[in-house]
């Protein structure tokens, strides 16, 4: 008993480990994310093992992988190279439900100041509003150390939580009418070059606008041109597979490693995950409004359901969206369409990042 009272701690996050590899084994909700993370909080939370003190192997990840920013920057070269913007090319327009996806992000900011968290903090919580894993780790990584651990967790929930909000909310805020909007799909054709000079234009033109995160946008359309340009095939695979995999592992068991039972369990940890929760429904709400609009705004010639897709949790609140509106009506295949507002969604949620960077230092005059 007196063990028991002594580790409860440990024991607690040792189960939430177990939580976690459940979810990612019998769930099917990112294994390849969740189980390095649910191992990893097991690992740190035996007691004795030491794993995140000075020596530890965790440790040496953590402070060379995560507080160097190494990691999420290698995870957007992969993501990039996985990406394909031409459904995007052929609706640019999608971009404009993206930007009210966002909305998550400086209300949550608001909403964490107001509880008392300081600026680098709340911004650092108000980051989850992008439903973007890697770039909350990495505005968290700068200006908030000791909230790594659950603003990580919490940000790698719309994992799981993505299509469970989106199906309600899109209920609630559209009727079935809007629902059953169908939108023609034409297949366009582009050129070699508009796919190799997107991503330079767009690391320019972000990199001139918000610098702070041009490492952010500059990894995402690194990784992209390598897939793109055509010549350099096994670099773009080994971005896909290779380094994506690794850096996954890596970054996962550091993650899991800020676990610790008595950095993890407290009051702070609780308020963001309700933050968090709070910035997901946030987002996915104004986004469906905003396809609402559209709707309306074009006579019924846009499925509103798009506006619950321009988040970052890509492909999953595209399949989600789409699923949505063949149970309304199985003839209705709106897929490509979700695709391309979800990839917008990705460009979105990496410049919001940017911008938070590169606003915290003014405000705080760095």
């Amino acid at each position: 008993m007196e063990f028991l009272t002594a580790y409860a701690g440990n024991i607690i996050m040792i189960t939430v480990g177990f939580i976690l590899i459940y979810l990612a084994i019998k769930k099917g909700y990112e294994p390849l994310l969740l189980i390095p993370i649910g191992f990893g909080a097991i690992l740190v939370n035996i007691p004795h093992g030491e794993l995140m003190e000075v020596g530890g192997f965790i440790r040496y990840l953590y402070e060379y992988g995560i507080l160097t920013e190494l990691f999420p920057i290698l995870i957007f070269i992969g993501i990039g190279a996985m990406i394909d913007f031409g459904p995007l090319f052929g609706m640019p327009w999608v971009l404009l439900l993206t930007i009210p996806a966002q909305v998550g992000i400086p209300l949550t900011m608001i909403l964490a100041l107001t509880l008392g968290f300081t600026p680098e903090r709340a911004a650092s919580i108000g980051i989850i509003g992008a439903m973007d894993g890697p770039t909350a780790i990495y505005v968290a990584s700068l200006y908030a150390e000791d909230l790594l651990g659950p603003i990580a967790v919490s940000a790698y929930m719309y994992i799981s939580i993505a299509p469970l909000l989106i199906v309600p909310l899109s209920r609630l805020l559209l009727s079935k009418k809007e629902r059953l909007a169908r939108m023609p799909y034409k297949q366009g054709t582009y050129s070699r070059i508009l796919k190799i000079i997107f991503p330079i234009i767009v690391t320019i033109v972000i990199g001139l606008l918000a610098p702070k995160g041009l490492p952010l946008i500059g990894a995402l359309m690194f990784g992209n041109f390598l897939k793109e340009c055509g010549v350099v095939e096994r670099l773009s695979k080994s971005a896909q597979n290779e380094l994506s995999n690794i850096v996954t592992l890596l970054l996962g068991l550091s993650i899991g490693g800020t676990m610790v039972a008595e950095k993890f369990i407290n009051l702070s940890t609780l308020m963001v995950f309700g933050l968090g929760v709070i910035a997901f429904i946030t987002d996915i709400s104004f986004g469906l409004i905003a396809g609402k609009i559209a709707y309306y705004l074009t006579r019924g010639k846009i499925n509103p359901l798009l506006g619950a897709t321009g988040i970052s949790a890509f492909p999953m609140a595209a399949r989600t969206a789409h699923l949505i509106a063949r149970q309304e009506d199985p003839d209705n295949w709106i897929l490509m369409h979700t695709i391309a507002t979800n990839t917008g969604g990705q460009i979105a949620s990496v410049i919001a990042g940017a911008v938070v960077l590169s606003l915290i230092p003014q405000y705080l005059g760095l």
